[in-house]
């Protein structure tokens, strides 16, 4: 069974070729900020992205009709529960539309893959999407009855990371109760009670610590005169591609902030240091939502592999529990073998059938 694992994210395109459990090749591609703040929509992407994923095939002589099966990350579409799930038409309409209501990179994934599927004649399937849902009661209300806060977070990666360590430590994963961090160009900061993910920050929401490309959490009436001033469609590209790094430096390569911190420029090291406190502030929070029984912290994303970031958390974070770190991500072949396994018969394939696990409490909406 020979896989295509399309995985885009907020800055960079990840691309493998699975043949079984076996990984062919594998590339990701960086795209800093301006490149992708061309296309006014993420929906406009498509074709740099497909063009991207085409290359790579050819880099490694390979055509779509060698493709059996297409798997994409996901997001953007009706909550879901986890697990994997067959891209239908629904499915890929209500991800093209933005139907869950939050606009995110990952979406490309699920629908690259159906493009590319039909082109093929082949099936395609996504995993573990952005959107899923699984927070507790007390995380889902706001302050305005009737808003709820939704679920959107780096799920994939978070879940993937969690069950490896559980594996490693010889714990059960549905017994466990971990803080799992991902942090690269989103963040996202999620408490793991016996598997399931109950409460987190809204990555692309403007919720948590602010990241190389987002605004994190803003006082709401700060927010408000940023919109008065500079409208809704920019704080809206703001929450999930042209905040945080790119709004104070113009870009999202955290390695050329990296490199200005390091050569001591003061409002770099600040903006730098800032955004780790902000971090571990919710990781604290993560640590209250789980009553204070963590079983580990773990720590993984793409700038996981700068060591001060590690420190710095551990500084403040580590009276909590021990820290573990899970440099870069375990995404490609999460997606991989979830799939295969689903192939296989030995794990359910879901239908999407744009019906959220939840819809509000009766008992305050009525």
């Amino acid at each position: 069974m020979r896989m295509l694992i399309i995985n885009p994210g907020s800055t960079s395109t990840k691309i493998s070729i699975y043949e079984d459990e076996n990984c062919l090749a594998e590339e990701s591609v960086f795209h800093d900020a301006p490149v992708l703040l061309q296309f006014d929509h993420v929906n406009k992407q498509v074709p740099f992205r497909k063009e991207v994923i085409m290359d790579f095939l050819r880099k490694n002589g390979t055509s779509l009709e060698d493709i059996d099966v297409f798997v994409g990350r996901g997001g953007s579409a009706m909550p879901v529960k986890s697990g994997v799930i067959e891209i239908n038409d629904l499915l890929y309409n209500d991800t093209k539309e933005t139907k869950g209501g939050s606009e995110h990179p990952a979406k490309l994934g699920v629908m690259l893959a159906y493009e590319l599927s039909r082109e093929a004649g082949k099936r395609a399937f996504t995993m573990d999407p952005t959107n899923v849902d699984e927070l507790c009661d007390e995380a889902r209300l706001t302050g305005i009855q009737g808003l709820y806060r939704n679920a959107q977070a780096h799920v994939l990666n978070q879940k993937a990371v969690a069950r490896e360590h559980c594996r490693l430590r010889g714990l059960d994963y549905e017994k466990a109760d971990l803080i799992v961090a991902h942090i690269d160009g989103g963040i996202t900061v999620h408490a793991h009670h016996h598997g399931k993910m109950i409460d987190g920050n809204v990555g692309s929401g403007g919720d948590g610590a602010y990241t190389p490309t987002r605004i994190g959490s803003v006082p709401v009436l700060k927010l408000l005169d940023y919109i008065d001033e500079h409208g809704t469609a920019t704080v809206r590209t703001m929450c999930s591609r042209s905040g945080g790094f790119v709004s104070f430096f113009g870009t999202s390569d955290f390695r050329k902030i990296y490199d200005l911190v390091m050569s001591g420029d003061e409002k770099a090291t600040l903006v730098y240091r800032s955004m780790i406190y902000q971090i571990c502030k919710q990781i604290g929070a993560m640590a209250v939502a789980l009553k204070g029984n963590v079983d580990g912290i773990l720590l993984t994303g793409g700038l996981m592999i700068y060591d001060d970031i590690t420190e710095r958390i551990k500084e403040s974070c580590s009276w909590i529990s021990e820290i573990y770190v899970y440099p870069g991500e375990l995404e490609q072949g999460a997606l991989a073998a979830e799939t295969l396994k689903a192939l296989r018969g030995e794990k359910e394939i879901l239908e999407y059938d744009g019906k959220p696990p939840f819809t509000g409490f009766l008992f305050i909406d009525n």
